[in-house]
């Protein structure tokens, strides 16, 4: 083992780890790897409490309790998934308190069946805070059209957001100025801005399994050497975005008020290829201020083998740009890439959600009392 994980940390880039289960919670392990391996958050999605609850370890006598009380599917997956998350920030909470706020975060998701509904996903992200009940939760709404609006209101409510499905460089500028607008309401209706903290999940490793999808069917030498470099710079212009922005004359009137800055999070950071190194979208995105948040697989291959040699990503903005530049010029669509993936990315959290619906209902019939 290397030290890796606390070289990352010394960079300025918070470690959050990407996943989330009871088991890992009542086993000790969230609180081993937060006191060794510099994890200070966790995120989670419906796809991972969908794996978490249909492998069943440990939701057992919940899942009776409320087969008992015979709620609904949608209630007990709610009273499920916001226990584990209560239970998560709990555990975390002397990193909130250590880092004033910042860390110690757990972040739940409104229901992905709702994100091209503004008003819905309002309502929900009200409803998540007051069922969990914790300081140091991040609500997450994703960042589509229907989503912006939302993210604003949220924000001006006082309520911390982690803004997931961020592919595209023009869509995380409305990110950040929809977390501008809502720190401004939230900053006229006199609430305490130091207290409100956002972090924008900008999706990594998705950009390059479509791009290089795009470009394996080109099959050409220019095709073959534009592989794996789009995802590494579509995130580091995320960061030249997130520096213009937070030096911006409007952004200095929030910090005057004690305002926090919405941190980028480097999300999907796990490789799908076996041909680039496993911690590929650690090594290559350090900078100050940011989050990654790691698959376990990802955690273990930093710790293990990550070459963390400081900051990665402040002075690459032109070579990003020309790797960019060279897909576009074999004709493939950055527009048209990014919209893909945040289609398929809200597609696949709503069927996960189903399937979690499908399998807690499963239980909760297996577990009901006979009647008599």
């Amino acid at each position: 083992m290397t030290d890796a994980l606390k070289r990352l940390s010394d960079e300025g880039v918070a470690i959050w780890l990407d996943d989330l289960s009871r088991k890992r919670i009542t086993s000790g392990n969230l609180a081993e790897l937060i006191d060794q391996q510099h994890v200070v958050g966790v995120t989670t999605n419906p796809s991972i409490f969908q794996k978490a609850i249909s492998h069943g370890d440990g939701y057992e006598q919940q899942l009776t309790d409320l087969a008992v009380r015979k709620v609904t599917v949608e209630e007990a997956v709610r009273m499920i998934t916001t226990a584990d998350v209560r239970d998560a920030a709990d555990i975390l909470r002397p990193v909130f308190d250590a880092t004033g706020g910042q860390d110690g975060r757990v972040s739940i998701e409104v229901d992905p069946r709702l994100a091209h509904n503004t008003p819905a996903t309002i309502a929900e992200a009200k409803q998540l805070a007051w069922l969990v009940d914790r300081p140091n939760t991040l609500i997450k709404i994703p960042a589509t059209k229907a989503g912006l609006p939302a993210i604003t209101e949220v924000i001006g409510k006082g309520i911390s957001v982690n803004v997931t499905l961020i592919f595209s460089l023009e869509r995380y500028r409305e990110v950040m100025d929809a977390y501008l607008a809502g720190l401004e309401k939230a900053k006229t209706a006199g609430l305490d801005l130091s207290k409100i903290q956002s972090v924008a999940s900008f999706f990594v490793s998705r950009v390059d399994t479509e791009i290089d999808k795009r470009l394996d069917a080109l099959g050409t030498p220019e095709a073959k050497e534009a592989r794996g470099k789009a995802a590494v710079a579509n995130a580091r212009l995320a960061y030249e975005a997130y520096e213009e922005v937070f030096s911006s004359d409007r952004w200095a009137a929030l910090d005057k008020a004690q305002a926090n800055k919405q941190r980028p999070l480097w999300a999907s950071t796990g490789v799908k290829d076996p041909a680039y190194k496993d911690t590929l979208y650690v090594d290559d995105l350090v900078a100050p201020g940011t989050v990654n948040t790691m698959p376990e697989a990802t955690l273990d291959a930093t710790a293990d083998h990550g070459e963390i040699t400081g900051d990665t990503v402040r002075g690459t903005y032109d070579q990003a740009r020309a790797d960019l530049d060279a897909v576009a010029k074999l004709g493939i669509s950055y527009d048209d890439v990014v919209q893909v993936l945040e289609d398929e990315g809200v597609d696949k959290f709503a069927v996960s959600w189903n399937d979690l619906l499908k399998s807690t209902e499963a239980e909760l019939k297996r577990l009901a009392p006979s009647e008599g």
